[in-house]
């Protein structure tokens, strides 16, 4: 590297003498750090007069030049900037630790999901929004799949989360957004399933989504995007904070569905610490959550530990060890009883599990004497589920990545390249009561190139190879052989961002993706309340590609500070996985249905405005799609046999090529006002009818043809809160849900919250 190659030259000719009009040169070099973390600060932008260069990966730069007097500026995206002005003498070396100090701005918000390393959000390829704490915390989300809910084209299904309209509702099995803490992947081994409760959110540092396929850069599951949880790390002075809340349902809109005499209850809370000792840094938490579902006979209760450490031996090495534990039972049903009694099971639909999960993360960043930067991840993660309907399942996921990353000052490149080595043992009644074991293995590797002062562009490629050993079992009817089960695959993506103005930027990208069976939707067996799920031993894995250009915004207008985001997109699965009911003695089965496509337009928007005391917060957005599939729709001739894709066709309730449970048009806004004591807010959240559903379900579930007739228009919910701060350490909210009440579905059959009042008291010392 640049910087090193000089130092080297300088030290040669201060030993040999052997350059004799080196010693006129002023030399100016140091580390860029943060001022709160002491984390270095990789890529910072050092600019002496016309001089300019950036900082190494681990924050040191250095830079020679004529004697005379400079005007140094120090910058880095969500920083505030160093400037200072420096007399130069011939051979004189000025040397300086510089930290930064954070400052939370919307133009100024960095990510590292896109690229693998810290860069503005401006900048990306990709359309990426990232969800702050303080959003979180305000409006009452205690697991991240609520919290997801206030970002536009994201929603969840019954626990799937969905981006764009690339997933619908998939019975618990398979996912097509990867879910990371800290850039590892954490989706329970057998199913694919993102457990969401097992987040510490409270030790939220931001929550970044990446919209789009992103196999190159995570692998599979990543087919339709990226949720990456960022913990955030103690600063400068100790941290210790708390909630403690309590909630109740209220009466439902069809005073028919009300099954209690008391209303139920809810009740919680956490507290977290973050601290550092000299070298060491540490997070630990706490979370307890009992809640009693507005669904009769459905509950959730659970305790979680966490903690994560950081020790910095030297300037060049830090390691640690991150750890999570959640233990619990929970409750639910898959079905109502009808749609008179829509908050009550309808028999043998219930299930209950006692769960106990945990995971540890040991990890190590190294910085050679090149500035290069070798990092070392790890996790074990473990499940075991004890189910009271023989459905139980226990799993053990082991990960291990090494990542290396180089900066090429000359080329203006950027490289992250890795090799990642992953497997799970699975042991489950749901899959023959018998152990399947697989393995994923993958090399990958990202460049991104900058042309000039305005252009970017991103190249990324990985390879994928997954192995399946499946040892056979039977089941009532019928055999699954034995089989073991190999595939590889490359994948790519592409991408450039170009700054046609300042705060305007104009971006491009296209990117596959690949999603290779969990095990549960290739080898389950399961029934619940009458219904059959079979296995599907001969399931592909799915391919794709989505595409997109987009044009982002900053505004500066006075007092208000925001952004604007439009993009258009388009989506293409091949193979796509669904579940399809196939006969009465199958049931669902999980299916390759063929070839399917999204297209649509997304707008999001972000701003906060300070004027006097008040400042106001928004967020929110807009999107439209298509979603159909490349299958005819003619009704199939006396004695045809249909195809799988057919197959899908005809169990679809709507007679258009569309796809399953997706709405065409979403809508959400969160608006905020703050003053000194006081704070009011309101979200709301619209999206669109469903066109198409399972119509097996709509003729299996008493009442759910009736009221998806009488509710055709999509539904519309509103959230109220507000606060009071007691004083600098406490305050005190109240959050009024639902507050119109709105009866709503987003699957046939399980009916969402009514509204409900929750209190939460928030303390820090």
């Amino acid at each position: 590297m640049k910087g090193n190659i000089l130092l080297a030259c300088l030290l040669i000719a201060g030993i040999c003498s052997s350059t004799p009009g080196a010693s006129q040169m002023a030399t100016v070099k140091g580390k860029v750090t943060d001022l709160q973390s002491g984390e270095p600060l990789p890529l910072a932008t050092i600019q002496l007069g016309a001089i300019g260069a950036v900082s190494e990966l681990n924050g040191q730069f250095l830079l020679q030049l004529e004697a005379g007097t400079y005007r140094l500026t120090v910058s880095y995206v969500g920083y505030l900037p160093f400037s200072d002005t420096l007399q130069l003498a011939n051979g004189q070396t000025w040397e300086k630790n510089i930290q930064l100090l954070p400052q939370s701005t919307i133009l100024e918000t960095a990510t590292v999901t896109a690229g693998r390393y810290q860069k503005p959000v401006s900048e990306v390829t990709v359309s990426l929004e990232v969800l702050k704490p303080a959003l979180i915390e305000n409006s009452h989300r205690y697991q991240l799949d609520e919290a997801l809910e206030k970002i536009p084209g994201v929603s969840i299904i019954d626990g799937q989360a969905n981006i764009r309209g690339g997933s619908g509702f998939s019975y618990g099995a398979g996912s097509r957004v990867l879910l990371l803490v800290d850039d590892i992947p954490i989706l329970q081994a057998d199913a694919g399933f993102p457990n969401w409760n097992d987040i510490p959110i409270e030790h939220t540092g931001q929550i970044e989504v990446i919209k789009g396929a992103s196999s190159a850069l995570y692998g599979s599951a990543a087919l339709n995007g990226v949720v990456n949880f960022r913990t955030a790390w103690p600063t400068t002075e100790p941290e210790t904070k708390g909630a403690f809340f309590s909630g109740m349902a209220l009466s439902p809109k069809d005073s028919r569905n009300q099954w209690w005499d008391s209303p139920p209850l809810t009740f919680g809370g956490s507290v977290s610490h973050k601290q550092k000792f000299n070298r060491l840094d540490l997070v630990a938490g706490v979370f307890y959550l009992n809640e009693e579902s507005h669904n009769e006979k459905t509950f959730s209760r659970y305790g979680r530990l966490n903690f994560n450490t950081r020790y910095r031996l030297n300037d060049r090495l830090a390691f640690g060890v991150n750890g999570n534990l959640n233990k619990g039972n929970n409750q639910d049903f898959f079905f109502w009883k009808s749609e008179a009694e829509a908050l009550s099971p309808f028999a043998n639909t219930l299930a209950g599990s006692d769960i106990l999960r945990f995971n540890i993360d040991p990890y190590l960043t190294y910085f050679d004497g090149g500035g290069n930067r070798h990092k070392v991840l790890g996790r074990y993660y473990r499940i075991d589920n004890q189910n009271s309907d023989q459905r139980g399942n226990t799993s053990a996921q082991y990960y291990t990545e090494y990542q290396f990353q180089r900066h090429f000052q000359d080329a203006r490149l950027f490289l992250t390249a890795g090799a990642v080595a992953s497997g799970s043992q699975v042991e489950a009644e749901l899959y023959g009561d018998t152990t399947f074991n697989s393995r994923n293995q993958a090399l990958y590797a990202n460049l991104d190139k900058k042309i000039g002062n305005r252009l970017t562009l991103a190249l990324g490629v990985r390879l994928e190879d997954n192995l399946l050993k499946n040892p056979g079992f039977s089941y009532p009817r019928g055999v699954v052989q034995p089989s073991r089960e190999r595939e590889s695959k490359p994948v790519l993506r592409i991408g450039l961002n170009y700054e046609i103005l300042p705060f305007t930027h104009f971006r491009a990208s296209w990117g596959q993706g690949y999603r290779y069976p969990s095990i549960a939707e290739k080898f389950i067996f399961t029934q619940f309340g009458g219904i059959s799920i079979s296995p599907s031993p001969a399931l592909r894995s799915e391919t794709g590609w989505s595409a997109e250009t987009g044009l982002r915004q900053g505004l500066k207008v006075g007092a208000f500070e925001g952004f604007i985001d439009v993009s258009g997109f388009w989506i293409r699965y091949k193979d796509m996985m669904e579940f399809n009911f196939i006969d009465l003695q199958t049931g669902f089965r999980s299916t390759n249905i063929g070839e399917t496509e999204v297209k649509g337009f997304e707008m999001s928007t972000g701003g906060q405005m300070k004027t006097g005391k008040l400042t106001l917060n928004l967020v929110g957005g807009y999107r439209i799609s298509t979603r159909r599939t490349r299958i005819s729709m003619q009704p199939l001739e006396p004695g045809e046999t249909p195809s799988i894709g057919k197959l899908n066709a005809i169990n679809s309730s709507s007679d258009k090529p569309v796809l399953k449970y997706r709405s065409p048009h979403s809508m959400k806004m969160d608006l905020e006002a703050l003053l000194p004591k006081w704070s009011l807010g309101a979200s709301v959240q619209f999206a669109s009818f469903q066109e198409a559903v399972d119509r097996t379900l709509l003729f299996i579930i008493p009442g759910a043809m009736s009221f998806r007739n009488a509710h055709d228009k999509g539904y519309l919910v509103l959230d109220l809160r507000g606060s009071f701060q007691i004083s600098p350490q406490i305050k005190c909210s109240m959050l009024w849900n639902n507050a119109l009440n709105e009866a709503y579905i987003l699957r046939p059959g399980l009916m969402e919250a009514p509204s409900s009042l929750a209190l939460r008291l928030d303390w820090k010392l």
